[in-house]
């Protein structure tokens, strides 16, 4: 069923879990990561990022994992990461999406706070939740950019929440985007400050990467949703790979099958991982 991400991370706040958030580019994707869900009675949330709808126009795959969110045996909220613009923002709205991100991480706090308040003001009126960062996760999210860590600053994090009344923050603690070159040593002094001195649900950017131990030690310290999309992305490329190796794929339908096959073990392990199992 499709659900506001609110709803999602105020129950994942109750229970001390993450929930997983997978980034989606194709059909075969969402139906492999609400198999998953399915199979593990966990609720899940389906995002694409705006940087990706030049492969994956938002016209389209919007209304498709809209569909798919209702028509899951679990608990779906449809997230639009990474928003740039207000205009992209306002479709993935008006197309059903239960939650936006503006990322204006790039710009100075105060400007991102402005811009943020009117993407809730926006918001409001269909419903759906809002989702901010503050200080810069590394990487890109399409690997275009080598932006450097900026680690967020929890008296920043605090001002943001008292003037905002975001729903999700995405914070800065070492992560990045794309694969890690070594394992990334993230800041939990930051984190638990953070965690300490706010309330909002905290996101983890960058997931892929990062050890299980670690997830569970951010889940345990405010971080209530985790992102996952480079996985994602090489779990589905590296299962279509080993298939064609292995002679397993005859026509389309086999390669579209591997397809759902990866996206479907990718978000099995984070499932299980962030101790999303069972809570749906």
């Amino acid at each position: 069923m499709l659900v506001n991400m609110r709803e999602l991370l105020a129950d994942a706040q109750k229970g001390n879990y993450a929930v997983g958030s997978f980034s989606v580019a194709n059909m075969e994707m969402v139906l492999g990561v609400l198999q998953a869900a399915k199979e593990l009675n966990a609720p899940v949330i389906l995002q694409i990022a705006e940087v990706r709808l030049k492969q994956s126009p938002l016209e389209l795959i919007g209304p498709l994992m809209v569909a798919a969110a209702k028509n899951a045996d679990t608990p779906v909220a449809v997230h639009f990461d990474h928003g740039k613009t207000v205009e992209k923002i306002t479709q993935a709205l008006e197309i059903g999406f239960t939650s936006v991100m503006f990322d204006g991480s790039h710009l100075p706090l105060e400007e991102n706070m402005e811009t943020t308040k009117r993407v809730i003001e926006i918001a409001k009126k269909y419903g759906a939740s809002v989702e901010a960062e503050i200080g810069c996760v590394g990487g890109s999210e399409d690997g275009s950019e080598d932006i450097a860590i900026n680690c967020t600053k929890p008296e920043d994090a605090v001002r943001f929440e008292s003037e905002t009344g975001v729903d999700a923050l995405a914070i800065a603690i070492g992560n990045a985007h794309g694969n890690y070159k070594s394992t990334p040593k993230l800041r939990f002094d930051i984190l638990q400050e953070v965690d300490e001195r706010t309330s909002v649900p905290l996101v983890l950017h960058g997931g892929t990467g990062i050890t299980p131990d670690d997830f569970v030690k951010c889940s345990h310290n405010g971080i209530k949703k985790i992102n996952i999309a480079t996985a994602t992305f090489d779990t589905v490329e590296n299962t279509v790979r080993r298939c064609y190796n292995e002679n397993n794929i005859n026509g389309y339908y086999d390669l579209q099958g591997a397809e759902v096959q990866g996206a479907y073990e990718n978000a099995k392990k984070h499932i299980l991982i962030f101790g999303t199992d069972g809570k749906a």
